[in-house]
């Protein structure tokens, strides 16, 4: 059933942000998602985000910040995106005009029409990019292709790039007034995992269409 309603999933266009960046964007069900994790380091009104390498800078943070994965841009703008802390997320200018970050309820609903929770992640993943994948847990059926982008905790360690995704949602949490929700995939499973994450975090962003 979950095959035969991916499928669907055709309509293929772009849209660019204000840096200049194009991306592809992917028809899932009723939403229009980008295909691509964000990378702009402007806000939607020409606003420069402040990019943010240091550890200590960044873990004094609780405004707006962006960093790329271990701090390198060249190897890891293009492939990964920009990863970005929930401040930024929150000032709702960090997609393209007529996009906004995905909140927590999006996301969920691409994971029911994909099939819940326990096997969406395998279809959302791309077949490359991911250390160690196995073809099991990866056919990106639907166009989405995400990528193992990691993520950077509040003190400014990076993780491993490579073999595990972290996606911010719009959303606050319900546990802590300095939380959000988020989504996680990873290279050894189908799934996708929802958590609670400090908001000085910095994570991938995708975008989705207004309706």
């Amino acid at each position: 059933m979950f095959a035969s309603s991916c499928k669907q999933n055709s309509a293929t266009g772009t849209v660019s942000d204000i840096d200049g960046n194009t991306y592809k964007t992917i028809t899932i069900g009723t939403q229009v998602w980008m295909a691509e994790n964000l990378r702009t380091t402007k806000y939607n009104d020409g606003t420069a985000i402040p990019l943010v390498t240091g550890n200590t800078a960044w873990s004094n943070l609780n405004s707006p910040g962006y960093c790329w994965a271990d701090n390198d841009s060249e190897s890891n703008k293009i492939t990964y995106g920009a990863l970005y802390n929930w401040y930024a997320v929150n000032t709702s200018k960090l997609c393209p005009k007529g996009w906004h970050v995905a909140t927590d309820a999006e996301w969920t609903t691409l994971i029911a029409y994909l099939g819940g929770l326990k096997v969406a992640g395998g279809k959302l993943k791309s077949t490359t990019g991911w250390d160690s994948l196995t073809e099991d847990k990866a056919s990106n059926s639907n166009g989405f292709t995400a990528l193992p982008g990691d993520y950077r905790e509040a003190n400014g360690t990076f993780h491993d790039v490579g073999k595990h995704g972290f996606w911010w949602t719009s959303s606050e949490s319900d546990q802590g007034e300095n939380s959000a929700w988020m989504r996680r995939m990873n290279y050894c499973s189908s799934s996708v995992f929802a958590n609670s994450y400090a908001k000085m975090d910095g994570m991938s962003v995708r975008c989705v269409r207004d309706k």
